[in-house]
């Protein structure tokens, strides 16, 4: 497996496979072609289908220049390796093309050829949870030790920049108001909840203040803020949310906070590798299904569970987003996607509580959810994995 930095991703949004991998692949092409006169991109599929509402369209004119570059849009056509593909071809002063590259962007802003070697090297040794469970029973370490031991020290100061930028997004978040860009004309709501929740007392002011944070954090996205993929831009809001709830909480330390974002990030890596976090190839079930695993074990790390009730609660949040589809209208990264990961948050403390208060045994794994999960992405209809061909996508609002 990769390094979980690849989980935590910092950039804008609104989306990690439709704004920040093209906007990476549109920028290593042009420094691979300096000179070329003018480029030409073409987006296909899932790209080009939910682009526009995903400011594609506007990373790649920043990327490569406004004058330079020519988009050609082909949703109804499908390349076999991923469904967001693009090509990028660049060109002389007679309009001849002199190189080009197909790029796709696989989810969580990672792009790739699937040619030649990926550039980012696989550091984890082990790949699945239960590899990972049966480490922590025999050296008696739990999940971010295995981080650790693998990454370095390190590791915790990314970590550290990582939760700098969640928390930033929060405050941010609850501060702005207004109309979010893309022609919904959707208000944002974070800030009034967080007022409304302030003067709220007890489990009550609890249960909303995690759906004001979460909110804050996926508005900020949707308008194109800097955020940090957790395991993508459209699930950014579920981890900080439920982990500044808990630090508020318990005054838990910075450092217990990086140890949660590494168990954290491990788990999503678990799933990055044996099955999908982008949501055009398994729908939304893998963004915020997979945030609300990551949100779940470490929530229950935090709160004192074994290994066993880590693993139990990231399988509950995987496996109560099962079939969760991702048709969001208009292809914005708004509705319903702002809601899930205010509703996603909540469902983490709730699973981490749940996992806590068994033995940590159960009778679903969590590889088996993400091995159920992957086959149930599949099994949807491309109409109902960003692809603006059905359901709430085709509403008129």
């Amino acid at each position: 497996m990769e390094s979980i930095r690849d989980i935590y991703r910092i950039g804008h949004g609104p989306s990690s496979s439709h704004t920040m991998g093209p906007k990476k692949a549109a920028e290593q092409f042009v420094k691979a072609q300096p000179n070329a006169a003018r480029y030409q991109v073409t987006l296909y599929g899932s790209l080009a289908a939910t682009g526009r509402g995903h400011l594609t369209d506007k990373a790649i004119l920043r990327a490569m220049g406004q004058d330079k570059v020519d988009l050609i849009w082909k949703p109804e056509i499908f390349l076999p390796q991923h469904p967001n593909g693009m090509l990028l071809e660049a060109l002389d002063p007679d309009g001849k093309v002199i190189s080009k590259k197909t790029i796709f962007s696989v989810g969580g802003g990672k792009i790739t050829d699937f040619i030649t070697e990926d550039n980012q090297p696989m550091i984890y040794e082990l790949t699945t949870m239960d590899q990972i469970l049966n480490w922590t029973q025999e050296t008696g370490r739990s999940f971010w030790e295995y981080v650790e031991q693998t990454e370095g020290m390190e590791i915790y100061d990314y970590l550290a920049e990582v939760w700098k930028v969640m928390t930033d997004s929060i405050h941010r978040g609850i501060e702005e108001e207004g109309i979010l860009p893309g022609g919904l004309n959707l208000r944002r709501k974070a800030a009034a909840y967080y007022v409304k929740a302030r003067e709220y007392r007890d489990s009550l002011q609890d249960k909303t203040l995690i759906f004001a944070y979460a909110l804050a954090v996926a508005e900020e996205n949707a308008s194109g803020g800097l955020i940090s993929t957790a395991p993508t831009c459209g699930s950014c809001g579920v981890m900080p949310a439920t982990l500044l709830r808990l630090k508020e909480n318990f005054d838990f330390s910075d450092k217990k906070i990086f140890r949660a974002l590494a168990t954290a990030g491990l788990i999503g890596n678990i799933v990055k590798t044996n099955a999908s976090i982008s949501g055009a190839q398994v729908g939304c079930q893998g963004e915020i299904g997979t945030a609300c695993a990551m949100a779940s074990g470490a929530a229950a790390q935090l709160l004192g569970g074994t290994p066993n009730q880590i693993e139990y609660a990231a399988e509950m949040g995987i496996e109560h987003h099962l079939g969760l589809t991702c048709d969001p209208v208009a292809g914005l990264v708004q509705v319903p996607c702002i809601e899930r990961n205010a509703f996603a948050a909540e469902r983490a403390l709730n699973t981490a509580t749940y996992a806590l208060l068994s033995d940590g045994r159960h009778m679903i794994s969590f590889d088996k959810i993400v091995k159920t999960m992957n086959q149930t992405g599949h099994d949807l209809p491309s109409i109902y994995k960003e692809t603006s061909e059905g359901g709430m996508a085709i509403l008129e609002v």
